[in-house]
């Protein structure tokens, strides 16, 4: 790869660190298309391996930003990531095996999928100071399993499934769900990147470049995030909204790979 398409690996950096810090998800979803038809990486399997370990770093850059505003259950946070990194390992070994354009595909359904929910819980605010406890800490790790497994299976950190994951399995506010959701997106895409670079899919230098850009656009998008915290309905439109543009284009992009 040439210095022009390491530059655009840095730009796309910005803009998936951005929406990781804006909505806790989506970095991967925009990541891996941005990998493969905008910087040009051939293989999907190599951008799915490359995307997971610069959006885990990216989610860790974005984590820290979260925390330090406040707005992450650390708690809830690692129960979902431990279970969850079970569930990644078994999916990316999956993955790995299927067919990078028809994966792509999938993951566009299941995206579209998340996206509805999502739109049609827009007016759940969450409640204040919900918690992981001895009554739910069973329904927290079945979603982080769950979720865990998708996110392995996809090469993605799985944030815009951790997110609704959260709410639903704890009820608390989509922000503090969106800094909670990077303990688990950082977790599951190391996993998933160890998986794959150990069958030489992980593109080092471009992960480099990529994880650079994410450190300003996380930054910026974090503080969106705040900005947007008092009106919790538009943040979850924005969150389903992205999801659903990304997955229609996705669908177009791999449905022309598999016809032609």
């Amino acid at each position: 790869m040439d210095a022009l398409h390491y530059g655009l690996g840095g730009v796309s950096g910005v803009l998936v660190g951005f929406v990781l810090g804006l909505v806790g998800g989506g970095g991967s979803i925009l990541a891996v298309p941005l990998l493969l038809y905008l910087v040009g990486v051939k293989d999907p399997h190599v951008a799915i391996g490359t995307s997971a370990f610069a959006v885990a770093a990216n989610a860790a850059i974005g984590l820290w930003n979260h925390a330090r505003a406040g707005t992450v259950n650390w708690r809830c946070g690692f129960i979902y990531a431990a279970a969850g990194v079970v569930g990644a390992f078994g999916g990316s070994t999956v993955g790995k095996s299927i067919d990078g354009h028809q994966l792509l595909f999938l993951f566009a359904l299941l995206m579209i999928a998340v996206a509805i929910l999502m739109f049609r819980g827009r007016g759940n605010e969450g409640i204040e100071g919900a918690m992981c406890s001895r009554e739910n800490v069973g329904k927290v790790a079945g979603y982080g399993l769950g979720t865990g497994a998708f996110s392995g299976f996809f090469g993605i950190g799985g944030g815009f499934l951790i997110v609704p994951g959260l709410v639903a399995s704890t009820s608390m506010p989509i922000l503090r769900a969106i800094g909670t959701s990077l303990v688990a997106v950082t977790a599951f895409g190391l996993t998933t990147s160890f998986n794959y670079a150990l069958s030489g899919l992980v593109n080092w230098p471009l992960a480099g470049v990529f994880i650079l850009g994410g450190i300003a656009g996380s930054a910026i998008g974090t503080r969106a995030a705040r900005a947007l915290s008092a009106d919790k309905g538009r943040l979850n439109m924005i969150f389903a909204g992205f999801v659903m543009i990304v997955a229609f284009y996705m669908l177009w992009k791999s449905w022309a790979e598999l016809a032609g």
